[in-house]
């Protein structure tokens, strides 16, 4: 299976080939970014997590779990059965899709609140004439008297209306736009403006060559300062590490301030890495 992380624009129509007016829903879909993968060896499945929406600060949990590829908001995970070339720090976006193929979308319907029968289950309620002037809307008889004395359990009557996972399937892909991260898919989708949806089809996921986890590091280290005297010091314990010269590619002269300490990070998780930054000491 393959699928991408996306928020509803809304709901406008197109004009087909034959000149039919078709409704169509707008999604602003990913990119996503592969934050973690599953193996049957070690999970008893296979699986990879993605992650939508950057974030500049998140827990500790959730930032040492996303420290190779920084923090994102929405986290999901897709069942796959290939994780050959998947690899984290991959790139997904609307590119996957094609017109004309066949898919599902999942996410949270418009909560309605505390709603009546009627609404809530269709009833027609009770008749406007002999006398009953306020019963037009009532639920009527919930159960008998006596035998059995109570009510069964999954009786329909009025209660919270809404905010339910839906899965939507049999939904038609009507175009692509990858510049803007948006797919227009036939028909409605569950959810109101800005619903956070799943959108879902069949096949492997393809792979990107392009990848964010040296983006991330070498704009944390933009961040940081040009103390000249303290890049010189963190060179050199960077360089008579044991362990980090092993880990990770290291050019010489291509650092910056606090390189040590975002290395640090890097070592513990077992990851390769090369920071380079133009500036020579």
């Amino acid at each position: 299976m393959k699928g991408i992380i996306g928020k509803k624009i809304g709901m406008t129509q197109t004009f087909s080939e034959k000149g039919e007016v078709q409704p169509v829903t707008l999604v602003q879909a990913g990119p996503c970014v592969i934050t973690q993968i599953k193996t049957q060896s070690n999970d008893g499945y296979n699986a990879i997590q993605i992650g939508y929406e950057t974030v500049k600060k998140a827990n500790k949990p959730t930032s040492g779990h996303l420290q190779r590829t920084g923090n994102y908001k929405y986290l999901r995970e897709i069942r796959v059965e290939e994780l050959d070339e998947l690899q984290v720090g991959q790139l997904l976006n609307v590119q996957m899709f094609s017109v004309g193929e066949i898919i599902r979308v999942t996410a949270n319907s418009k909560g309605r609140g505390f709603a009546g029968g009627m609404k809530r289950h269709g009833f027609h309620g009770g008749p406007k004439t002999h006398g009953q002037s306020d019963r037009w809307r009532a639920p009527g008889s919930v159960g008998a008297g006596s035998t059995p004395g109570r009510v069964f359990k999954g009786k329909r009557m009025a209660g919270h209306y809404g905010n339910e996972t839906i899965t939507t399937r049999g939904l038609e892909v009507v175009s692509v736009d990858l510049e803007n991260n948006i797919i227009s898919i036939k028909g409605a989708v569950p959810g109101a403006r800005d619903t956070l949806v799943m959108v879902a089809g069949e096949g492997n996921i393809p792979v990107y060559v392009e990848e964010v986890i040296e983006d991330h590091y070498e704009n944390q280290l933009k961040n940081l300062g040009n103390d000249e005297m303290a890049l010189k010091a963190k060179i050199e314990k960077f360089k008579n590490d044991e362990v980090g010269h092993k880990n990770i590619a290291y050019e010489s002269g291509a650092t910056n301030v606090g390189l040590y300490s975002i290395m640090d990070k890097v070592i513990k998780t077992g990851s390769r890495i090369a920071i380079t930054i133009s500036e020579k000491i």
